[in-house]
């Protein structure tokens, strides 16, 4: 168990040192700078590109960020003057995993419930009703569902708040409008593991033993379906509760995700790296957790002392 923390650890590490390398790179070669303002006199932009230290040599840029990145000083923000990435990012990320992880927690209740319903029910009206939800949330996207949503659960009805205004009460419409696409995977998904699970034959054992039809599927059924669906489950979980952008602008939330976007418009290369760095640390440690998460739900599946299940 300890090897195979460790050989995650050091991959995770390596992939890191990519993710930033690339990204860095990357955003250095798109055409232009942070300081494109045809208002800016060009002594101007000579200070601010000596300033930012912009003016250097590409090498010299990489490895002086990396040097501050390693004690935790990810930069000033070139376009949000006088403001640290890292303090950015604290400030944002409390609303995103607000939303986020309301929104994960009712879809996968949601999604695992229709797929067992449906699964339970193959080729029979509930199944049909499961499936056309399921078509839906894949079909339309988060942000007309969230529109709607706005409209005639807010506007029309005034039951929620229209905009983000920091409540509970304020966070459900863009959970539930973030969450209805997660929900459409994991119930398709859970469907195809659960019809797969039932047609074995440990099933028809256990219902030759004479055990009831909750019990099969509770003590054998959803157990053994369940499993594959984690594997998705570490991407959701990163990508949902670290902001979807169309919501966080549909409902105007100061979440993690306007920063993200605004860097790229503006070429804040510090914010850039600040906020792609955060989402990918975040997306490799929730995956890790899901991994180690299997011998709890399966406790058949265990990491042996040469790092493999």
């Amino acid at each position: 168990m300890r090897r195979y923390v460790l050989q995650r650890l050091a991959l995770m590490l390596l992939s890191i040192w990519v993710v930033v390398t690339l990204t860095f790179l990357m955003m250095h070669a798109v055409p232009g700078d942070p300081f494109t303002d045809p208002k800016l006199r060009p002594e101007i932009k000579e200070l601010m590109m000596r300033k930012y230290g912009l003016d250097k040599p590409l090498w010299q840029q990489y490895l002086v960020y990396w040097s501050n990145f390693l004690r935790g000083e990810w930069g000033s923000s070139l376009y949000n003057i006088g403001r640290d990435v890292e303090v950015m990012i604290r400030e944002g990320f409390p609303e995103s995993f607000q939303v986020g992880i309301q929104a994960l927690t009712w879809a996968v209740i949601a999604g695992i419930a229709l797929g067992t319903v449906a699964a339970l029910n193959h080729n029979r009206t509930w199944d049909y009703v499961a499936m056309v939800i399921a078509v839906i949330g894949v079909s339309v996207p988060s942000f007309v569902v969230g529109v709607v949503l706005q409209y005639l659960l807010g506007v029309k009805l005034r039951l929620f708040p229209i905009v983000w205004d920091g409540t509970f009460k304020g966070s459900i419409l863009p959970s539930f409008a973030l969450g209805l696409g997660t929900v459409a995977v994991m119930a398709r998904m859970m469907r195809t593991q659960m019809l797969e699970v039932l047609g074995q034959d440990y099933i028809r054992t256990a219902r030759a033993k004479g055990l009831s039809d909750t019990e099969v599927v509770w003590r054998h059924g959803l157990r053994n379906a369940i499993l594959p669906v984690l594997t998705i489950l570490g991407p959701l979980f990163a990508t949902i509760v670290t902001g979807t952008v169309v919501i966080e602008t549909v409902f105007g939330i100061p979440g993690i995700g306007r920063y993200y976007v605004q860097s790229v418009f503006t070429d804040d290369y510090p914010l850039i790296l600040g906020t792609t760095v955060f989402y990918f640390v975040f997306l490799i440690i929730s995956n890790f957790l899901v991994d180690l998460s299997y011998g709890i739900v399966d406790p058949r599946i265990r990491v042996g002392s040469n790092g493999r299940r």
